[in-house]
C-alpha cells in the first residue's frame, strides 16, 4: 500500500490539514481521514458509499468494467475451472490448494457436516410456517452454545475450526429448515456425496427411497454457491466485520450477517424476481408490465435487472445464464408458465433499447431465481441458499480482520437534534 498526500482546507482552521492518500494493488485511491477527529471534524457519508471501512486482500470488484475477482482470480475462470469448496479454500487461505490440500480440506468439511442432535429440538420451538431465515438467524447463533472448544478468537486453530464448522453445517441447517416446513424427517448428510450433491440429497431425499442428485442440478447448485461466495464489503459482510470488531464469537457474527442478508434490499432480490413473475402472471401481460416499468411515475419495477455495483454487466450473470439453460433443458421445464415469462422478459431486456441504454441487463439474481424455482426449492428458501453460499466470504473477512490489528467499529454522526436544555419546572 503506497502513500501519497492530500490537503484539506477548512474554514476556521488556519493551517491546511495534511491527509495521507493510499493506493492499493488496484482500484481507486483512498484518503485517510482518521486524523480529522483530533481537529474536531468528522466526515459525512450516509450509506458509506465513499468510505473504505477496512483494508482487505480477499475480493475486488470493478463495477464499471464488470470485474469480480476472488483473491485475484476472475469469477468467470473460477466458475469454469474450479468448484465451490476449492473457492472456499481460496477465500480463506489466499491461494488455490494443491491436490493434497484440496483433498484434506474436502475431508475436513465432510467431517463437520452433521449438527448436534440437540439442535434438532431447536426446530420444534418454531412454527412450521416460520420464515427459514428467522430459523437460520437463531440456530446459527446458537451453535456457539455447542462448541466451547473453539471459541477463543485469539487462537488461530480455533478460528480455522469454526470456519470449517460453519461452511460444513450451513447446508445441513438450510435443508433442515425446508424439511421442517413440510413435515418430513431430517435427512442426515451423506459424506460419500460432494458438497452440492449432498445438499440436494438432504433437501429432496427421504428415508423411503433412494435419491440420486442429477449431475446437471448438482453443477448448477455448485455454481450458485460459488458465484455468491463473496462480494466485497456489502451490507452483510460489513455487518459481520462490525460484529466481529466487538470480539463476538464467529457464530454470533455470521448470524448477524444472516440478519443483514435477510433484508429485501440485499439478499431478497432473487425472491423478489419470483414474486414479480407471479405478479405478471401470464405471457399476455408482459407488454403491459413493460409499459409500467418504463413509466417513471409508476411504482412498479422489474426485479432482477441491472445492478447497483455493476454498471455495464454482472459477470456472474453470464455464467448463470448458461447454467439456467442447462437446468431447464435437463428438467424439461421450458414450458413452465412463470419460466416462460422469465425467458420472454430476458429476451426483451437484451434487445429493447430502453433497457440497453440504461444497462438494465438480467443480473445474477434473475437467473438464480429461475434455477432455484426449476429445481423445486421454495421461494422463501432462496435467501437461505444465498446465506449458505456467502458463508465462506463472511468467515474469510471475519478471520482476516481478527488475524490483524483492528479497532471496534464506532461510526460517528451529524447531530441535528436539540442542543442542551434544562428540564422545566
Amino acid at each position: 500500500m503506497t502513500e501519497k498526500k492530500a490537503q484539506l482546507r477548512v474554514d476556521g482552521i488556519a493551517e491546511p490539514l495534511d491527509l495521507p492518500v493510499y493506493a492499493g494493488s488496484t482500484g481507486p485511491d483512498v484518503v485517510d481521514v482518521r486524523g480529522l477527529t483530533a481537529k474536531g471534524i468528522f466526515t459525512f457519508d450516509p450509506g458509506f458509499m465513499s468510505t473504505a471501512s477496512c483494508e482487505s486482500k480477499i475480493t475486488y470488484i470493478d463495477g464499471d468494467a464488470g470485474v469480480l475477482l476472488y483473491r485475484g482470480y476472475p469469477i468467470e475462470q473460477l466458475a469454469e475451472k474450479s468448484d465451490y469448496l476449492e473457492c472456499c479454500y481460496l477465500l480463506l487461505n489466499g491461494e488455490l490448494p494443491t491436490p493434497q490440500q484440496k483433498a484434506e480440506f474436502v475431508n475436513a468439511i465432510r467431517y463437520h457436516t452433521m449438527v448436534h442432535e440437540q439442535i434438532h429440538h431447536f426446530f420444534n420451538g418454531f412454527p412450521r410456517n416460520a420464515h427459514p431465515m428467522a430459523i437460520m438467524v437463531g440456530v446459527v447463533g446458537a451453535l456457539s452454545a455447542f462448541y466451547h472448544d473453539s471459541l477463543n478468537i485469539d487462537n488461530e486453530e480455533h478460528r480455522k475450526v469454526a470456519a470449517l464448522r460453519l461452511i460444513a453445517k450451513m447446508p445441513t441447517l438450510a435443508a433442515m429448515c425446508y424439511k421442517y416446513s413440510i413435515g418430513q424427517p431430517f435427512m442426515y448428510p451423506r459424506n460419500d456425496l460432494d458438497f452440492s450433491a449432498n445438499f440436494l440429497y438432504m433437501m429432496f431425499g427421504t428415508p423411503c427411497e433412494t435419491y440420486q442428485p442429477s449431475p446437471v442440478l448438482t453443477d448448477a447448485m455448485d455454481k450458485i454457491f460459488l458465484l455468491h461466495a463473496d462480494h466485497e464489503q456489502n451490507a452483510s459482510t460489513s455487518t459481520v466485520r462490525l460484529a466481529g470488531s466487538t470480539g463476538a464469537n464467529p457464530y454470533a457474527c455470521i448470524s448477524s450477517g444472516i440478519t443483514a442478508l435477510w433484508g429485501p434490499a440485499h439478499g431478497g432480490a432473487n425472491e423478489a424476481v419470483l414474486k414479480m413473475l407471479n405478479e405478471i402472471g401470464d405471457e399476455s401481460n408482459i407488454d403491459k408490465f413493460i409499459k409500467k416499468a418504463k413509466d417513471k411515475d409508476d411504482p412498479f419495477r422489474l426485479m432482477g435487472f441491472g445492478h447497483r455495483v455493476y454498471k455495464n454487466f454482472d459477470p456472474r450473470a453470464k455464467v448463470m445464464r448458461e447454467t439456467c439453460q442447462n437446468v431447464l433443458a435437463e428438467l424439461g421445464k421450458e414450458n413452465d408458465p412463470l419460466l416462460k415469462i422469465a425467458i420472454k422478459l430476458e429476451k426483451i431486456a437484451l434487445e429493447d433499447n430502453y433497457f440497453i441504454e440504461r444497462n438494465l441487463y438480467p443480473n445474477v439474481d434473475f437467473y438464480s431465481g429461475i434455477i432455484l424455482k426449476a429445481i423445486g426449492i421454495p421461494v422463501n428458501l432462496f435467501t437461505v441458499i444465498f446465506a449458505t453460499g456467502r458463508t465462506p466470504g463472511w468467515v474469510a473477512h471475519w478471520h482476516e480482520m481478527i488475524s490483524n490489528p483492528f479497532k471496534i467499529g464506532r461510526p460517528r454522526q451529524l447531530y441535528t437534534g436539540a442542543t442542551q436544555r434544562d428540564y422545566p419546572g
